[in-house]
């Protein structure tokens, strides 16, 4: 059975009505008096994030630029090993434990440490747990994509005397590619959120993540809140790019492929 493709327009209209419908509940239990002093109405979080607007941005700069470090840093750290691990077998099992560890690496607890290393003016330690949270996801969708090739695909090769650096250029590379984005999207997201918690946990006094925690530790509830809304517009961002990029290099592998 095939799945029914949605009309372009309801797939626009449906996360704008659930986001109206959200705003309206929102409207409705501030309204209400049953709501927590720290969530203001959206009006007042809208009306602090238009006065404050420059602050926001500045702030989202610094939280964007490290979460970008991060996440390129990560990203080729993460390639080069994966390419070491798919090509040498001992290479793989020594890398197997290294990412296992990474994986579960509790951020909340690296990041003291790291900042406290590099010191109080430093963002290298923010950019670092970015990395470091962008690092797996890229290296275990590589990897993958690196070994989807065939036996019978590369004696082809072989038997065509293809070089190795031609076949990996037309028959490694573009299989693992689309393995190589969709883990480059999910390490985005990772990357911002580590961003904006690294920054709760010393570290220069600047970036959203910081300014969230001020304004909230002072009462500014409305003035945190748009922070946030700074923070996820970061996050809005580095997916919709990437989600582009991977979109756009999908297209463009599917066209150069031949006709079954």
């Amino acid at each position: 059975m095939t799945a029914t493709r949605l009309p372009a327009w309801v797939r626009v209209a449906a996360p704008i009505a659930v986001g109206l419908i959200g705003l309206a509940l929102w409207y409705a239990y501030v309204a209400s008096g049953s709501a927590p002093r720290m969530l203001p109405d959206p009006g007042a979080i809208l009306d602090e994030g238009i006065q404050r607007f420059p602050l926001i941005v500045e702030a989202a700069t610094i939280t964007g630029t490290n979460a970008l470090v991060g996440l390129v840093a990560g990203t080729l750290v993460a390639v080069a090993l994966a390419a070491l691990a798919a090509t040498w077998r001992p290479v793989d099992g020594m890398t197997a434990p290294l990412v296992a560890a990474l994986a579960v690496v509790p951020i909340v607890a690296i990041t003291p440490i790291l900042n406290t290393m590099y010191g109080a003016s430093s963002q290298f330690g923010r950019e670092a747990v970015a990395a470091i949270a962008a690092f797996v996801p890229v290296f275990v969708n590589t990897l993958r994509g690196l070994r989807q090739t065939r036996p019978v695909q590369r004696d082809l090769f072989r038997a065509t005397a293809a070089t190795g650096g031609q076949t990996f250029r037309f028959l490694t590379l573009p299989t693992a590619l689309p393995y190589l984005l969709t883990g480059i999207r999910v390490a985005a997201s990772l990357a911002v959120i580590s961003a904006l918690v690294a920054e709760y946990f010393g570290g220069p006094s600047d970036g959203i993540g910081t300014a969230i925690a001020t304004y909230a530790k002072s009462g500014r509830a409305a003035l945190a809140w748009a922070f946030v809304g700074g923070g996820i517009v970061i996050g809005l961002v580095f997916f919709l790019v990437t989600s582009l990029l991977e979109r756009v290099v999908a297209r463009r592998l599917g066209a150069g492929r031949p006709p079954a």
